[in-house]
């Protein structure tokens, strides 16, 4: 088997640094909506997992069952933060390319 160019992979490794860099930069400007409870609650999370803004429907406040609206804010909030996790991931690993797959390969975190 050829010994690998050692400027080739020095260069692969940068190249992937700052594709990672931007991938990072993206979602912090990545936003992404969510709704539960039909609509009644709105969740807007960037791509850094910073919820943004969060929008009650009068229609989701209950005075019989203060409960459900912490349900339904609970179940938007870990949706969102589910997506914006897939979203991440995704980004991430395109950005570590050739790289991310040899990473996997020798049980490296990227």
């Amino acid at each position: 088997m050829p010994q690998p160019n050692m400027n080739q992979m020095l260069q692969k490794v940068q190249k992937m640094q700052a594709d990672m860099a931007a991938a990072q930069e993206a979602l912090r400007h990545e936003v992404i909506d969510v709704s539960a409870g039909g609509g009644t609650v709105k969740i807007q999370i960037t791509g850094e997992l910073v919820v943004k803004r969060i929008e009650v429907s009068p229609d989701a406040i209950d005075p019989e069952d203060p409960e459900l609206l912490g349900e339904v804010l609970t179940a938007a909030v870990n949706q969102a933060i589910v997506q914006a996790q897939e979203i991440a991931a995704k980004k991430m690993e395109a950005a570590s390319g050739d790289l991310g797959a040899m990473g996997k390969n020798l049980g490296l975190p990227f």
